[in-house]
């Protein structure tokens, strides 16, 4: 795979008159149709980071390489169409009247012609399944609904890379699980890059690495089976995953399930096995 993705060095500070950095010597690189999670206690630099390959944010220092051309002003606008972001609160990001509308603001503003925006408009909300609802006010969906109309505002637009900004920190265990396995089906079909800041054990498990960022610096860098291993996840902020409490509670009944983490596949396959030799 070819790196879409390459941060060198980066250093950033919100006040350039203190001291402390936000972002202390941060590097970095993420593969073409990788899906690249970043961890971490708030405040450890993990928004300010994704802002910066964004370009919401200019760095004082370092350099980012998106899809081989270095970020600059001059070029920021044109490397910002290759990035889709989805953030915490899909409210802030709703601007039209109906699902619809908003889905289609994006591709207006680029000037798509209009049977091909309509295609678009109608492929991305298939694709996470709120067809149904594009007549529908923003305002009146649920949590989950909205961030679902935010993906498709940002899949209609089909860029290189998503980032998901803590995007599913306001849905509860179920809504999150769903709208990840949305994001991880719209990536494999489309080869498209994400990098997702989260809290969640699910999510991070469906990764295919992981950047535990501290202070201002990333602390490791490791593939999800790998992480899980560390006996320091509790303090990397991280909330339980519904699969984790699942096992907790099966082991309280009586299930002689080994004190580790499980995907929901691993978690099946256990549970099968013990019930085979009974």
């Amino acid at each position: 795979m070819t790196t879409i993705i390459e941060v060198k060095d980066l250093k950033y500070k919100y006040d350039e008159a203190d001291d402390h950095y936000t972002l202390n010597g941060v590097s970095f690189h993420v593969k073409q149709g990788e899906w690249l999670s970043i961890i971490g206690h708030n405040g450890s630099g993990k928004s300010t980071t994704v802002r910066l390959i964004d370009g919401l944010l200019e760095a004082e220092s370092g350099e980012i390489i998106i899809d081989g051309d270095k970020l600059t002003v001059d070029n920021v606008w044109e490397k910002r169409r290759q990035i889709g972001m989805v953030f915490q609160n899909p409210d802030n990001q709703f601007v039209g009247a109906t699902v619809e509308d908003d889905v289609a603001f994006g591709l207006e503003n680029q000037g798509i012609p209009l049977e091909e925006m309509r295609e678009r408009v109608k492929q991305a909300l298939d694709l996470v399944g709120m067809s149904e609802f594009k007549s529908r006010e923003p305002a009146r969906l649920s949590g989950g609904q909205k961030q679902r109309v935010a993906i498709a505002g940002v899949v209609a637009l089909r860029p290189n890379i998503i980032i998901l900004d803590e995007a599913t920190s306001m849905l509860d265990p179920e809504g999150r699980l769903d709208l990840i396995r949305t994001v991880k089906d719209i990536k494999d079909r489309y080869n498209m890059t994400v990098l997702s800041i989260t809290h969640d054990l699910d999510e991070v498990a469906l990764s295919d690495r992981v950047i535990v960022m501290k202070e201002g610096q990333v602390e490791s860098i490791s593939r999800p089976e790998e992480l899980f291993l560390r006996n320091d996840l509790l303090d990397l902020d991280l909330d339980q995953p519904f699969t984790a409490n699942l096992a907790e509670q099966l082991r309280q009944v009586g299930f002689d399930l080994p004190d580790r983490y499980f995907t929901e596949e691993e978690l099946e396959e256990a549970l099968w096995a013990l019930l085979s030799n009974k």
